[in-house]
């Protein structure tokens, strides 16, 4: 015979009561649940517009500002639109989720393992991206200065949230994550100096080689293609260092960030110069040893 069935009236029943439970569970949740969904997609929307915003204020004004600290203001407004970014998302879903029913304890604890976890995996890389926010944060170095971190010397050229990327004066790059970096030593900040130790023969008379080399600093200063990087009066303090047969004096000068080192050339050729003209003995003059015999020759007898 074939196969057929009918539904009971108690089935029947059954099956209505619960379409009929669906039905007022659903009306209760477009009334009730709906719009609060809505209002915190709206409210995480807004947020994220307005972070964009100020990040694309922060990008314009990096542009108009250019130079070393528009890297800076790169770096932190990208960081800061991805954290934030992430940060809403995170929170509105943690609104939505109890709204739709979910139970958060057993999520958020297998969150928190799942997190621990992580943590402790890459520990290193925490530490980068934490360090790399506060050498932004505090601006301790940007783009194009010169620095000496983590035993490395050398000119930045790119900074970001993992490591910072250094060029030594050989042309070696040097990539330091920022969690080796403890002690940040830059070179060119506001201002640098340069101190020379010129040697001069033991018997030349201190107080004229003292003014000859303040003249001489005095005429570097005023020269018009060195005068903009000087930046205060130079000074000579006198006598450095007495040793046998030479004596060094020291020149100090401070120059604008970077331009020590054009100026430094320029006073040596400077001195070289000046010392010749005026007849100064320089320190440590060349020996002549004198042998007794020919290399080689048998000793007389």
């Amino acid at each position: 015979m074939p196969f057929s069935y009918v539904l009971e009236p108690l089935q029947i029943h059954n099956l209505s009561s619960v379409l009929e439970h669906w039905r007022v569970d659903g009306l209760e949740f477009l009334r009730v649940d709906v719009p609060k969904i809505i209002v915190i997609v709206i409210l995480a929307f807004v947020l994220i517009r307005l972070m964009k915003v100020v990040i694309n204020r922060l990008l314009a004004f990096s542009r108009h500002e250019g130079g070393v600290r528009a890297q800076q203001l790169r770096t932190a407004a990208g960081v800061i639109g991805s954290a934030g970014t992430f940060v809403v998302i995170f929170l509105a879903l943690m609104q939505i989720l109890p709204v739709l029913g979910v139970n958060m304890g057993p999520l958020l604890a297998s969150a928190g393992v799942a997190g621990l976890a992580i943590g402790f995996g890459a520990q290193t890389l925490v530490h980068d991206v934490i360090n790399g926010f506060f050498i932004l944060l505090e601006n301790q170095y940007a783009v194009g200065d010169v620095v000496r971190v983590a035993g490395v010397k050398g000119t930045v050229e790119a900074m970001g949230m993992r490591n910072t990327t250094l060029r030594d004066d050989d042309g070696t790059v040097h990539i330091v994550p920022n969690s080796e970096i403890k002690i940040v030593s830059n070179l060119t900040r506001d201002w640098a100096q340069l101190a020379l130790h010129i040697s001069v023969a033991y018997n030349e008379d201190s107080d004229r080689v003292v003014k000859l080399l303040t003249q001489l600093a005095e005429d570097l200063r005023n020269d018009p293609a060195f005068h903009d990087d000087i930046v205060a009066d130079p000074q000579v303090p006198g006598i450095e260092r007495v040793a046998s047969g030479e004596v060094d004096y020291l020149l100090l000068v401070k120059t604008l960030p970077g331009r020590q080192y054009r100026v430094t050339r320029e006073l040596r050729r400077r001195i070289k110069e000046c010392f010749q003209k005026n007849n100064i003995q320089a320190g440590n003059p060349a020996r002549v040893y004198v042998l007794e015999g020919a290399p080689g020759a048998n000793p007389a007898p």
